[in-house]
């Protein structure tokens, strides 16, 4: 297990690998695992790869249902079956943990158990809802588009893993950001689009 000094992400990530030695970690299994901190654990796994380009889309679609889980007020994970039994391997889990931990070093350091509005169940629903935007911005495709959102979906993540208030409303301006930021580029090209055959019609 990793030291209190280790970064948070490092040291979740640690944490499960720890509970699941073999070589690839299903999704059902850490739901179960960590219990009321499934939420925000699975939040963290599945937006990881969102900052590495060509692999956010894949992970979209559980991402979409865990949001709307959190916003629907559920306390814990409950995934359909055909989810539950996806699998991560370990060796991409600490090679993820590896990067992120690099472009969040600085956020990482502030993050320890801090309640407020954003830990009670009221700020998880609104964390709930905007992992959903962000599961939709995934989603969809388009340039650029996944970075933004997902970097501060992660924040939120962290925050709520650690029961941090003050990151976890951090995670929320990040996240509205980057999702405008996303929103309006999509609109913008799907309106180029749209110009794109009104010329060639």
């Amino acid at each position: 297990m990793a030291n209190a000094d280790t970064a948070p992400i490092s040291r979740i990530v640690a944490e499960v690998a720890a509970a699941f030695p073999g070589e690839r970690i299903s999704l059902g299994e850490l739901a179960q695992a960590f219990g009321d901190r499934g939420f925000g654990l699975l939040l963290l796994l599945l937006l990881l790869p969102g900052l590495l380009p060509g692999m956010a889309t894949v992970f979209g679609t559980p991402l979409l249902i865990l949001g709307v889980q959190m916003g629907l007020g559920l306390r814990v994970p409950k995934l359909p079956a055909i989810l539950a039994r996806q699998t991560i391997k370990r060796s991409d889990l600490l090679r993820l943990a590896s990067v992120s931990s690099k472009g969040l070093g600085r956020i990482e350091k502030y993050v320890k158990p801090r309640p407020g509005f954003f830990t009670s169940p009221l700020g998880e629903r609104i964390i709930g809802w905007l992992t959903a935007y962000v599961a939709i911005m995934l989603i969809l495709p388009g340039p650029g588009t996944n970075g933004p959102p997902a970097f501060g979906n992660i924040v939120m993540a962290l925050g709520l893993i650690e029961h941090d208030s003050i990151v976890t409303g951090w995670g929320v301006v990040l996240t509205i950001a980057g999702c405008v930021f996303a929103t309006v580029m999509l609109g913008l090209l799907g309106w180029l689009g749209l110009q794109a055959l009104g010329w060639i019609f």
